[in-house]
């Protein structure tokens, strides 16, 4: 019991240092950036063998590659949005995670089959094949469904250890979602295409 109170009153006792370019120097800023983009460079690395798992599928179709850039950079773009949105509101302590988890999920429904739409009418008017128009647009869908999510879980945690969401968030939940994109494309590609 005393551990369990120890615990919960230095979780919220420590204050979260938010890093400032107007007042700190630049190595204070340069050190506690490091490690976040450490960490992505490390996953990136991951993601480039993940992606080169799916050669079979891009051996197959050439064209599914062409729309990698697309369906990452959507998910990117929404979990960006997200994660912008709820660290502004952290800074201010007007934050619930629990209601950004509900509608950020709600709105990931909402903006995946809005984007999917819009992807599946691109890739049919491009390519006019219904396989890579439902590998796309399903892909889509996944990608910006997660996106949110992932957005919001890697800035709590970072919270959680009372670091600067701003700083850290960014670039690990960027690599996740990348790697999330690209799994998720590839793997539907692989059902349908091959």
């Amino acid at each position: 019991m005393c551990i369990k109170v120890a615990l919960y009153t230095y979780m919220h006792t420590q204050k979260i240092e938010y890093a400032d370019d107007d007042t700190e120097p630049v190595s204070y800023l340069a050190r506690i950036r490091i490690p976040s983009l450490a960490a992505g460079l490390l996953l990136g690395i991951v993601l480039t063998f993940m992606t080169s798992r799916f050669e079979q599928v891009l051996e197959h179709n050439i064209k599914i590659a062409f729309f990698i850039p697309f369906v990452v950079y959507m998910a990117a773009a929404v979990g960006m949005q997200t994660q912008e949105i709820y660290i502004r509101d952290l800074r201010s302590g007007r934050a619930s995670f629990k209601k950004y988890l509900i509608k950020e999920t709600l709105l990931g429904f909402i903006l995946g089959f809005v984007a999917s739409l819009g992807s599946a009418l691109i890739s049919y008017i491009w390519f006019r094949s219904a396989e890579i128009t439902l590998a796309v647009s399903l892909a889509m869908f996944c990608a910006v469904l997660v996106a949110p999510l992932v957005a919001l879980l890697v800035t709590q945690l970072i919270k959680l250890e009372h670091l600067d969401p701003a700083v850290g968030s960014g670039p690990i939940a960027t690599i996740i979602q990348d790697t999330f994109s690209i799994l998720i494309y590839g793997l539907i590609a692989s059902a349908i295409i091959l």
